[in-house]
């Protein structure tokens, strides 16, 4: 069977001129599995990783739904962080590109609340925002008028239930139209999510999409020692090494983020900084400074980073390991996606040990280099010291030996010392009889072969 195209799909003209200004030609395997169903009106749970294609899976059938001749708001998107809204937002101008009487505005935190209400007195199609904000201008400054809409999308659920934003959705959802079409996505369905979706879906469709091929990480994980040098010291020594396509540069606070950013500054590095020590106006100009790919190098906290799809990373640096693992595989995966090689480098130092072996056993393979004075050195490769599994006869002599003495009686450690030598004594016996047997078996194999022999 040929594999599916969006020309193949009968699509309005605008929606199809959406997708040719996008350069799409074959969807994803999250796009050919939503896009049908979500034109059809259907309520979806879409689970997916980020950069399998899934935030087009909900606009191309927005773009599809949405009636520009009718000046209300049709379709609202939320996603948790001002970052994720501000690409969404980026994507969405492509829309209104294909389609110029399609409005869709922005609604987020830290921008100027006046300036917003003003920009309400005529109702844009789609909102994209985060749920606060959204939600404050809906049921306190009674600006945006959401009462009809029809479609409502839950991105990056997941996230936004464990950031605290879903009772925001939830009470905003309840006032909207009744014939409400919801999708949501997000890498995992957590159990704290469920009745939420049971609350305003009816006959959910389920895609899940676990490898889809085009997008399966190709990476190589390489431990680099820090020895005497801070995380910050070791990326400068790191960074002469390669030329990046784009290089993220992941930090475990935001501080380090900052004093990271300034440091490459100071040593001529075109950086993107990208975390909550940010102002508003910083956080803005950052994300579209990563649409447009300004620079190569972005140094990044994992809260501020995690959703965004950058375009293009060719190398990650970690600098030390998150204490939630996870993060570690989620900064990794953000390079060799579509089919491209990708590398992670983990700058680590000697209290980084138990992660290093925690990721060793989850089945990642470390390389182990340090680079000093322009040449790469192969280090000594850095294993899990797996401990041997102790035999039968040494735990039943440890039993013995390590039993709690409650009380003790006269010739305590004579009669200890006679169960260990039985012990033993018994050991041997059975060792004399596996002997015995492995040799009855081996004659008893050799005459076999003779007789064989003899036929032949």
């Amino acid at each position: 069977m040929s594999e599916s195209r969006f020309s193949d799909y009968q699509l309005k003209d605008t929606t199809a001129k959406m997708i040719q200004l996008n350069h799409f030609n074959v969807p994803t395997e999250i796009q050919r599995e939503v896009i049908p169903l979500a034109c059809k009106g259907r309520d979806i749970i879409g689970i997916s990783a980020t950069g399998t294609g899934k935030t087009h899976a909900f606009l191309i059938p927005i773009m599809e739904l949405v009636d520009t001749t009718k000046n209300y708001v049709q379709a609202v998107i939320t996603v948790p962080t001002r970052e994720l809204a501000i690409q969404l937002y980026e994507r969405s101008k492509v829309m209104q590109e294909a389609d110029p009487d399609l409005a869709v505005r922005l609604i987020t935190g830290g921008m100027e609340k006046t300036r917003m209400n003003e920009s309400l007195k005529v109702q844009p199609h789609v909102i994209i925002g985060t749920p606060g904000r959204i939600r404050d201008l809906f049921l306190q400054e009674q600006t945006l008028m959401l009462q009809h809409v029809k479609i409502l999308v839950v991105d990056e659920a997941d996230m936004t239930l464990e950031f605290g934003f879903l009772e925001d959705i939830d009470i905003v959802a309840s006032r909207m139209d009744k014939a409400l079409q919801m999708m949501s996505f997000s890498a995992t369905i957590p159990e704290g999510l469920k009745p939420f979706l049971k609350k305003y879906m009816t006959n959910p469709a389920t895609v899940q999409v676990k490898n889809d091929r085009l997008f399966q990480p190709n990476i190589e994980h390489v431990l680099i020692p820090c020895r005497h040098l801070s995380y910050e010291e070791a990326v400068l020594e790191l960074l002469p090494a390669f030329q990046p396509y784009v290089c993220l540069i992941f930090a475990n606070t935001r501080q380090q983020a900052a004093v990271t950013a300034r440091m490459l500054r100071e040593h001529n590095y075109g950086v993107i900084e990208l975390h909550g020590s940010l102002t508003p106006r910083e956080r803005t100009k950052a994300m579209k400074q990563l649409m447009k790919l300004d620079k190569a190098y972005v140094v990044a906290s994992d809260i501020a980073a995690r959703g965004i799809d950058i375009d293009g990373v060719s190398h990650v640096i970690s600098m030390g390991f998150p204490k939630d693992l996870d993060y570690y595989i989620h900064r990794s995966g953000r390079t060799g996606r579509s089919g491209k090689d990708g590398i992670c480098y983990a700058l680590y130092q000697d209290s980084d040990e138990a992660m290093i072996k925690a990721l060793q056993k989850r089945g990642i393979s470390f390389a182990h280099r340090r680079y000093k004075n322009g040449i790469w050195q192969q280090l000594a490769a850095k294993n899990v010291k797996k401990a041997r599994p102790e035999d039968p006869l040494s735990a039943e002599i440890n039993k013995i030996v390590k039993r709690k003495k409650q009380k003790v009686k006269p010739g305590y450690k004579a009669k200890r010392k006679q169960e260990v030598k039985k012990l033993k004594r018994k050991a041997k016996r059975a060792l004399i009889q596996q002997d015995i047997q492995r040799q009855k078996k081996e004659r008893a194999k050799a005459k076999q072969i003779e007789k064989r022999g003899d036929r032949q």
